[in-house]
């Protein structure tokens, strides 16, 4: 699972540069997110813009990776394609994260 990331000063922004969270590349992707969010930071903004499907294993990976981070860090979503935006309206997900229209959007402060 390929993942860029890049530090905003306190904030973290992680981008998917696949097309797909899936069963095939849920587990992968929990294991990178795991290593990528290793180092302390406020905030971790995830980069969804390029994920074109997400099915239940990528979005129980997603989930997961909010736990993982715990109550002190908060995992916002960024740039959802309108059927991974689909997914999080359908199962009420969009009320748990934090989610930005735009990557853009995700770098300004939230209150």
């Amino acid at each position: 699972m390929q993942l860029q990331t890049k530090d905003h000063g306190g904030l973290l922004v992680v981008t998917v540069c696949e097309d797909r969270i899936d069963a095939a590349g849920a587990i992968q992707f929990k294991e990178r997110m795991r290593e990528v969010t290793e180092a302390p930071s406020g905030r971790v903004v995830l980069d969804l813009s390029r994920v074109l499907f997400l099915d239940s294993s990528g979005l129980g990976a997603v989930v997961a990776v909010l736990k993982l981070l715990g109550p002190e860090r908060k995992l916002e979503l960024a740039g959802l394609t309108p059927t991974v935006a689909k997914v999080f309206r359908l199962t009420r997900m969009d009320t748990v994260f934090i989610i930005h229209p735009t990557l853009t959007d995700g770098l300004q402060k939230v209150g």
